[in-house]
C-alpha cells in the first residue's frame, strides 16, 4: 500500500467508524486537499468546480477516489450512487472535475452494519435538493442583473444576484438561535433560504439565520408559544444525556491518551482530555477523528496542552514573536515531554 492510499484508508476509516457510510468529500478533506469552506463555496454554487478549489489538479483527485473504491470494495461496502445539487437559485449539477465523466465522486460507500431502516432514512436526505444559500458577502459586489448591490447575494448560473432579482426580497430574516422556531417558519414557508457568513477566524461559513415568508413566521411563534413548556422540559433531558455523553467520552479519551503516553500522569490526561473535548470548542477532540480515537488526533490534542501549559510559547506569542517562529523556538520542549511521556509510567 502507498502512502496516498495509507492516508485514504485512515480519512475513510473515521468516516466510518463516525457515521457508517464514507463520501469521496471525506477522503478528499481527509487529505488537507480540500477544506470544510472550499465545499461549502462549491455547494453554494459559487465554483464552477470542486477542482477549482483543491490543492491538487482533478486527475490527482481522481485517483484518490479510485484508491477509495479500491478500499471500500475490499471491506465489503455497498456503493449508493448520490446526486450533488446546487444551493444556487437554478439548482443545478454540481459538477467535482472540469474534464471527463466524475460519476466515481458521486458514490458513497455504504457500510453493510448500516440497518435497512438508516438506509432508506439517509437515502431519502441525500435525494432532497439543498437549502437555497443566500451569502452575506465579505467584499463589495455588484448583481449581475441590476448592477446594484445589497446585504445578500445568491448564485445563478449567470453569476451573484441580489435578492430582488433573485424574487426573495418579500421574504424576512429570522436570526439563528431558536432551532424549533426556524424549523416550523422553515416548513410553514414556500419558500426560504439559509443565509450564512464566512467566519475568518474559524475558516468557515457559519449560519446567521432563515429568510422566510412573513406571515410563515407569525404562524410558526403561534405554534411555539402553544408548547413552549413541553420544549423546555425536553431541552433539560436532553442537556442531561449530552452531559453524560461528554463525561464518558472524555473519560475514554483520557484513557487512549495513558494508553499512547503512559508516563503522562492520569491527572493531567483527564485535564487535556475535557479541554480538546468540550462541546462547541471547535477543538480537535470534537472532530471526526478524535471521535474515532485517531492517533494522531489524540497526538495533537496532548501536544497543544504542552505547548501551553509546558513551555514559554504563550509568553512568546505575548511579546510579539510570530506564531510559527515561536512553535520553532519551543518544539525541543515539546519533544522532551512527549518522550518523557512515552517512557514508562510515572
Amino acid at each position: 500500500m502507498s502512502k496516498l492510499e495509507r492516508r485514504i484508508a485512515e480519512a475513510a476509516e473515521a468516516a466510518l467508524a463516525q457515521r457508517k457510510y464514507v463520501t469521496a468529500i471525506d477522503v478528499l478533506t481527509g487529505l488537507r486537499w480540500l477544506h470544510a469552506q472550499h465545499v461549502d463555496t462549491w455547494r453554494q454554487g459559487r465554483a464552477t468546480t470542486l477542482e477549482q478549489l483543491a490543492a491538487v489538479d482533478g486527475a490527482r483527485m481522481t485517483e484518490a477516489v479510485a484508491a477509495l473504491r479500491r478500499w471500500a470494495l475490499a471491506r465489503g461496502l455497498t456503493p449508493s450512487p448520490t446526486p450533488y445539487v446546487s444551493g444556487a437559485r437554478d439548482r443545478g449539477e454540481l459538477r467535482f472535475v472540469a474534464d471527463g465523466d466524475d460519476s466515481a465522486f458521486r458514490v458513497h460507500w455504504i457500510s453493510p452494519d448500516m440497518s435497512e431502516a438508516r438506509r432508506r432514512q439517509l437515502a431519502e436526505r441525500q435525494s432532497k435538493a439543498p437549502d437555497l444559500t443566500v451569502v452575506e458577502p465579505e467584499k463589495p459586489w455588484e448583481c449581475a442583473g441590476c448592477a446594484g448591490t445589497g446585504p445578500y447575494l445568491i448564485m445563478e448560473s449567470a453569476g451573484s444576484y441580489c435578492l430582488t432579482c433573485a424574487d426573495l426580497d418579500h421574504l424576512v430574516l429570522l436570526p439563528a438561535g431558536d432551532a424549533a422556531l426556524s424549523r416550523r417558519a422553515k416548513k410553514e414557508s414556500g419558500l426560504a433560504a439559509v443565509v450564512v457568513r464566512f467566519n475568518r477566524r474559524r475558516k468557515r461559513y457559519e449560519r446567521l439565520g432563515i429568510l422566510v415568508e412573513e406571515a410563515a413566521l407569525a404562524r410558526a411563534e403561534e405554534q411555539c408559544l402553544a408548547d413552549e413548556e413541553v420544549r423546555l422540559r425536553r431541552r433539560e433531558r436532553d442537556r442531561v444525556r449530552r452531559a453524560g455523553e461528554d463525561l464518558e467520552f472524555q473519560a475514554a479519551m483520557a484513557e487512549e491518551i495513558v494508553r499512547l503516553f503512559p508516563g503522562c500522569p492520569p491527572e493531567r490526561a483527564a485535564e487535556i482530555s475535557a479541554h480538546a473535548a468540550q462541546r462547541g470548542s471547535g477543538r480537535v477532540g470534537r472532530t471526526a477523528a478524535a471521535k474515532v480515537f485517531d492517533e494522531n488526533a489524540i497526538t495533537l490534542a496532548v501536544i497543544a496542552s504542552v505547548r501551553h501549559l509546558d513551555t514559554d510559547y504563550d509568553r512568546l506569542l505575548m511579546s510579539g514573536v510570530p506564531r510559527a517562529e515561536a512553535r520553532d523556538r519551543i518544539r525541543p520542549g515539546v519533544d522532551r515531554v512527549l518522550t518523557g511521556w512515552r517512557g514508562a509510567a510515572v
